[in-house]
């Protein structure tokens, strides 16, 4: 009726968006080139709890910064060795409801 895009609640709807989100690079949308996470440089980095650290920060300001529907309960990053990836375990709050949602990532290299 007003022509207006109006913003999707569902839970999948935002489990899809938060996914987008840290698969997106910076510089991959070419009018908001800060959209986006460094996730993919850090994948590159040797396995240590420095590293571990450092995908949490960055989990957690993407979606702080560019998600306003979910707000984080909690991140969990985990090496993974034999597979050589990292288990994201990622609990964040919907507006309007009491219970959290809760998505597993396994973030792996990619060129």
């Amino acid at each position: 009726m007003t022509s207006d895009v109006a913003l999707s609640y569902d839970k999948q709807a935002v489990i899809r968006s938060i996914r987008n989100l840290l698969q997106t690079k910076h510089y991959d949308r070419l009018f908001n080139p800060d959209l986006g996470s460094n996730l993919n440089a850090l994948l590159f980095e040797p396995f240590s709890p420095l590293t571990t650290s450092a995908l949490e920060t960055e989990i957690k300001s993407v979606v702080n910064n560019y998600e306003p529907r979910a707000k984080i309960h909690y991140i969990k990053v985990a090496p993974n060795y034999d597979r050589n990836l990292y288990d994201v375990t990622l609990a964040f709050y919907i507006e309007n409801t009491s219970l959290p949602t809760t998505v597993t990532l396994l973030l792996e290299r990619n060129r």
